[in-house]
C-alpha cells in the first residue's frame, strides 16, 4: 500500500493491486476510510468520516489532483 502523502493524520494511499479501475485514492484516519474517483474527483464510498471530514478531502484531492494523478500512473503504469 504506497502512501502518496499525508495530511493532517490522513493517509492518501493506493492498494498495489487495483485491478482494473480507473484512477483513485484511498483515504485512512481513525479506523475511518474513503475513496474518492481522480478523473472527476468524486466520491466512490465513505467507511464512516463525517460530512465535513468528507467536503475537506474533496477539497484537498482537488488541489492536488495532479500529482494524484501523476503518482498514480507511476506507480500502475497505465493511463485511463
Amino acid at each position: 500500500m504506497p502512501t502518496v502523502f499525508r495530511w493532517n493524520g490522513y493517509r492518501f494511499h493506493f492498494f498495489s493491486d487495483e485491478g482494473n479501475e480507473p484512477p483513485h485514492i484511498h483515504i485512512q484516519k481513525a479506523g475511518c476510510e474513503a475513496k474518492f474517483w481522480l478523473k472527476d474527483c468524486s466520491l466512490a464510498y465513505n467507511d464512516d468520516f463525517k460530512h465535513n471530514e468528507i467536503n475537506k478531502l474533496a477539497k484537498i484531492i482537488k488541489e492536488n489532483k495532479e500529482m494524484l494523478l501523476e503518482k498514480w500512473h507511476e506507480y500502475h503504469g497505465r493511463r485511463d
